[in-house]
């Protein structure tokens, strides 16, 4: 079996050691596995492409090309669109933050909110406003772009990330904010191994099974009256929080997933 790890070339060096430890565990289940950077396409006898990158029309070409990406075009699509995942988890049923599309501080009635780009990750693009002048300097920054407005959830910056390979639950990782609303661990927040409970199992894997995706983390606010909305779905998701709060390889389970579900 042979296969690709696609990454930009900046996320290539930055994700060197996850890259070096699918080496070692696709070496080990008798997998011939490469790297492929951006600029450069697959050879034909390729029977997979991880694909580690958040380009959804690259990875519709490829799958339009005959190869098996992991995960599909429309899960990269879907999850790095914050309009598409709210709506997608609203038609499933699925607890959600409020949202809508805004196009300048006239539609905003009320403060604090929070605004978003629909593009943005890793916390990135992502602002609490208490006041319109807040706000002004938001769309100033990021006037190029689509952008929705939330109100303010109080969660105590914390939140959940599920890490889900097909439909099951691999792991999951409570993070909290440090001086931040934002709760992600690349900037400074705390992490800690976090159990679920059965009806959160069976709502992560609700969107997994209509995603039909490989690979994601999905992000959910924690309230503090014990229940969660929903966040952000990630593809490609990190995992750095993950290696820190558990013991096992999520490179070792991903590539026996594949070699699965490339053997049914």
């Amino acid at each position: 079996m042979k296969g690709y790890l696609y990454y930009t070339a900046y996320e290539a060096e930055r994700n060197s050691g996850f890259i070096d430890e699918m080496y070692k565990c696709a070496k080990k289940a008798d997998i011939t596995l490469r790297l492929l950077v951006e600029g450069k396409e697959p050879n034909r006898d390729a029977d997979f492409i991880l694909f580690r990158d958040r380009n959804s029309s690259l990875s519709k070409r490829w799958e339009s090309e005959g190869f098996r990406v992991v995960n599909r075009s429309e899960v990269n699509a879907i999850a790095n669109n914050k309009l598409r995942t709210y709506e997608l988890s609203t038609i499933l049923g699925i607890p959600t933050i409020p949202s809508k599309k805004i196009l300048s501080t006239a539609n905003i009635h009320g403060y604090p909110v929070v605004l978003k780009t629909v593009n943005g990750h890793g916390g990135n693009e992502v602002f609490l406003c208490h006041t319109q002048e807040q706000a002004d300097e938001f769309f100033t920054a990021f006037h190029d772009k689509t952008a929705i407005c939330q109100p303010y959830i109080e969660s105590n910056a914390q939140d959940v990330r599920v890490f889900m390979i097909g439909n099951d639950v691999v792991g999951a990782v409570k993070r909290k904010g440090n001086d931040s609303f934002k709760s992600n661990y690349t900037l400074g927040g705390s992490i800690e191994k976090y159990s679920l409970s059965e009806w959160q199992v069976r709502q992560v894997q609700t969107i997994a099974k209509a995603l039909k995706s490989d690979y994601i983390g999905i992000d959910f606010l924690l309230l503090p009256d014990g229940r969660w909305v929903l966040n952000e779905i990630e593809d490609p998701v990190g995992a750095r929080s993950l290696y820190k709060t558990h013991d096992f390889s999520i490179a070792e389970k991903l590539i026996q997933y594949i070699q699965k579900s490339l053997s049914q």
